[in-house]
């Protein structure tokens, strides 16, 4: 593979910052730009937060991230992608690779190291086809559309609502 993932360290706070910069336009139509987040970040990873970072294994070079956010356990065993992708990586398929194996560890077992999640959703801005298009990629279904889900950009944002269940994953 041409990627790898890790766990974020505060040790990878200069990297971030310079590759959010470097993408802070790519990145910014439909997230917030934060280089200096990554400490932030860190110090919530937890049961509700596992983040990662998409690594090209060839230079070290931070091709993006993904948090697997609000993990909910129990009867229900769901949780959130979000991610983005930095420049100069962006549109080289890395960061495809990258979420195909954040996905198979969110559905792979505890005992291997897995999430031991039922069932991700992503949701999207219905302007933003990239990240569509990562969604079917990874073979996320359509299951609707949410209005104003998400406060981004000083306004609420509509959501195309993409899901996808351990049953249907095809791994890596």
């Amino acid at each position: 593979m041409r990627v790898e993932i890790r766990a974020p360290k505060l040790s990878d706070a200069a990297l971030y910052a310079a590759a959010v910069r470097r993408s802070a336009e790519h990145v910014g139509r439909w997230n917030p730009v934060e280089p200096d987040g990554l400490v932030d970040l860190v110090r919530r990873q937890g049961a509700n937060l596992q983040s990662y970072l998409v690594i090209n294994s060839e230079d070290g070079g931070l091709v993006g991230s993904c948090n697997v956010a609000n993990i909910v356990r129990g009867r229900f065993c769901n949780a959130t992608l979000g991610y983005n992708s930095y420049l100069p990586f962006n549109g080289t398929g890395r960061m495809t690779e990258g979420m195909r194996l954040v996905v198979d560890r969110c559905f792979a077992p505890a005992s291997g190291g897995g999430l031991a999640l039922h069932r991700l959703e992503i949701n999207v801005q219905p302007e933003n086809a990239p990240s569509i298009g990562m969604a079917k990629r990874l073979g996320f279904r359509h299951e609707g559309y949410s209005p104003r889900m998400l406060f981004l950009q000083d306004a609420w944002r509509d959501h195309e609502r993409f899901a996808l269940t351990a049953e249907e994953w095809t791994g890596v």
